[in-house]
């Protein structure tokens, strides 16, 4: 199948963006859509194919924007619906897809429906959210905990129940377990659809079904004092419930697909054996459960190959995989891995099997902000202190020059900058031919200009020390990736001798068309992608004629340092 007849979530490169962050236009230090709208060309000429637009719906921004008040109406903050219209207009002028976050899950406790939900035990919409009475004694009706600490469950006095919230007492869940309910969101997400939005996000899809006995979740013995609170607990009754797939296969069948060529990727932050299952009976879940694997993988190529071996073997027949780095609620891969290996990182990201999305910034580089105590927004770091859990960190304006407010806006941002933006911004980017952003542009535009790197298959090579080497392959085109994960320079022989290549792309912005034979030698913190001569005799190694052990990678002899 060519990648034209693909669908264009399967072929293309999405990129998130952060609303509140990306760029503003009217002065009062948040970003807005027409600021948006303004950057589209930097997002064209990066070569993206899609923008996943994190919430932007009207909201009291308790979560900042994930507790929604009127899912069908902007918020003033980022502009009007009239702004949304041009946004999509002019994304798809430039043949750029865009993509919505639905948080379906909870809304705001200021949404029309709670209001009414909470008047009394007799509203007609009191059973759209969950409700219990208290527990015998008094107290919480069970053990259950909020993601953002303390109880999941919030006393109402006036009608002396307690309702169910997974996040903030501000965020009450919704009960998807009502047909009302799962009607009602359905009609918001055909809302959007109409409107001429390519797909949605799904925000925390594993917490939409709880269990309706409330039973005890039970005690996590594992649980460390430095975690999160809420791991206290193991979520059995509150999340990844089985009923959630129903609900998943009707958003597919009654919703996304009258729509024609539309996306659903879930956000499911669960082991990959778990997270597989999001692809549904026959395909029939969401097309991209988010694989968030490398977002805290350690950083060696051991665990890496593991990684990858492990989700390709548990891929379901025709599941499309996916990637990320990183996101709006982790700390930036920068501060993770160091700004060294980000152009490994990179070259990973655009060469593994499936769908890569990358996160505002880290095509520059930018760094986990440091955010003092007063300067504080996140709801998380407020509630649960002195862990590191704050996301503010990762949430920074985006850099796009050297300036006072880095080009994001003329007023002071809502979050504080900083000082590395002097260096790693757009401008100074753009003007330095070896730097991330450019590496970024030639990564993308050779990932389109090979099929192989597309649609090709996966073949693992050798994962040892920090040297990782893999192989994408399709009707005889065969693109090699070898990535060193260290500071020290390495080389490998390859079993097979006589293979010839030629150097497509190196992280160092040099090596282009040298030619390869036998042995790779790799600088300290370089990858590189060669092609695999057609007619070269390459053997076993690039025709797939061994066996693949559990980790899926044969022995190279790697010199700790590579012979002149």
């Amino acid at each position: 199948m060519s990648i034209k007849s693909r669908p264009w979530w399967q072929t293309g490169t999405i990129y998130q963006i952060y609303p509140r962050s990306f760029h503003d236009t009217n002065g009062d230090g948040i970003g807005d859509l027409q600021g948006i709208v303004q950057r589209l060309p930097y997002l064209q000429v990066l070569g993206v194919d899609a923008i996943w637009i994190s919430p932007i719906f009207r909201s009291p921004m308790a979560d900042f924007g994930y507790d929604i008040s009127d899912y069908t109406d902007i918020d003033p903050i980022f502009g009007t619906l009239a702004d949304f219209d041009d946004l999509l207009e002019q994304a798809h002028s430039l043949e750029l897809k865009l993509i919505l976050d639905f948080v379906p899950n909870h809304t705001s406790d200021k949404h029309a429906w709670f209001g009414q939900s909470r008047s009394s035990r007799d509203n007609p919409k009191r059973d759209w959210y969950i409700w219990q009475d208290p527990a015998p004694g008094d107290g919480p009706p069970n053990n259950w905990l909020s993601n953002f600490g303390g109880s999941a469950w919030e006393y109402d006095e006036a009608t002396q129940q307690y309702y169910y919230h997974a996040y903030l007492p501000a965020q009450p869940d919704l009960n998807w377990r009502n047909p009302a309910v799962r009607a009602a969101m359905y009609d918001i997400m055909r809302f959007w659809l109409r409107r001429g939005v390519d797909g949605f996000r799904v925000d925390v899809l594993w917490h939409v079904i709880k269990d309706d006995q409330f039973r005890d979740n039970p005690i996590n013995s594992m649980f460390r004092p430095d975690e999160p609170p809420h791991h206290a607990v193991v979520p059995l009754y509150t999340a990844d419930r089985v009923e959630v797939h129903d609900v998943i296969a009707e958003m597919m069948r009654q919703v996304t697909e009258e729509f024609g060529d539309r996306v659903l990727i879930g956000e499911i932050y669960l082991p990959i054996e778990r997270l597989v299952t999001y692809y549904g009976r026959d395909l029939r879940g969401v097309h991209l459960p988010f694989n968030f694997s490398l977002i805290n993988a350690p950083w060696h190529a051991r665990a890496i190959a593991t990684l990858i071996d492990d989700y390709e073997a548990a891929l379901p027949t025709d599941g499309w995989p996916n990637w990320v780095l990183g996101n709006h609620d982790n700390p930036r891969i920068a501060s993770r891995i160091g700004q060294a290996q980000l152009p490994v990182a990179a070259m990973m990201l655009l060469t593994l099997r499936g769908t890569p999305t990358i996160y505002y910034g880290e095509e520059i580089g930018m760094d986990q902000v440091s955010i003092p105590a007063a300067s504080v927004h996140d709801p998380f770091e407020r509630n649960v202190p002195g862990l590191g859990l704050g996301r503010d960190g990762c949430r920074t304006p985006m850099q796009w020059d050297s300036s006072a407010n880095v080009g994001f806006s003329t007023g002071v941002p809502w979050l504080p900058v900083p000082d590395s933006a002097r260096v790693i911004n757009v401008v100074s980017q753009s003007a330095e031919s070896g730097s991330l952003l450019n590496l970024y542009r030639r990564l993308i535009a050779l990932r389109r200009s090979r099929q192989s790197l597309v649609l090709g298959t996966y073949r693992p090579i050798a994962a040892t020390g920090n040297l990782l080497i893999y192989v994408r392959s399709l009707d005889g085109e065969q693109v090699l990736a070898a990535l060193n994960l260290g500071n020290e320079p390495m080389c490998a022989t390859l079993p097979s001798r006589e293979w010839r290549g030629r150097v497509l792309l190196s992280t160092m912005g040099d090596r282009q068309d040298e030619l390869m034979q036998a042995k790779i030698d790799l600088r300290p913190n370089e990858g590189l992608v060669a092609e695999i001569d057609r007619a070269s005799k390459g053997g076993p190694l690039f025709q797939g004629h061994y066996q693949v052990q559990r980790t899926g990678h044969r022995r190279l002899r790697i010199p700790r340092r590579c012979p002149p």
